[in-house]
């Protein structure tokens, strides 16, 4: 069975395994603030969606990753909507994510509603990666 719940530092491992970008000091405050969230299959984790607020007032999914076995079965799009209605329970009417131009994922937030609003491009050298796409979605 499928559930869905906020992280908690119990989580620390699990997370670690499929989140490289995130630091310790950093995934403690996600989970204080309850900005982070865990799917399970089975009570097995299986995927994690991490969000900030972009402008301090715009809730930007940061990171949604599905360990290899459990992509396509429907995990991503469950943790999607459980974000997207936790948002709206907090009183947000639209969301934001990003993908970077190469990346697949971009489709997967367009069949789930989202629609391009811009884009960044980092040319910093030692930093340089395909351009950031920005996405946005009314919740």
């Amino acid at each position: 069975m499928r559930k869905i719940r906020y992280a908690q530092m119990s989580d620390r491992d699990f997370w670690f395994t499929l989140d490289r970008h995130l630091s310790e000091a950093e995934f403690e405050n996600k989970v204080n603030l309850k900005r982070a969230y865990v799917l399970t299959e089975d009570d097995t984790p299986v995927g994690i969606l991490r969000y900030n607020l972009f402008w301090d007032n715009t809730p930007f999914c940061t990171l949604l990753y599905i360990s290899p076995a459990h992509q396509r079965t429907g995990c991503g799009r469950a943790l999607m909507e459980f974000w997207g209605a936790d948002m709206r329970t907090k009183g947000y009417d639209f969301v934001l994510t990003t993908t970077q131009s190469d990346e697949e994922a971009q489709h997967f937030y367009r069949k789930l509603g989202y629609h391009d609003c811009g884009g960044l491009v980092m040319g910093i050298p030692g930093h340089e990666q395909p351009m950031e796409l920005f996405l946005v979605k009314a919740i």
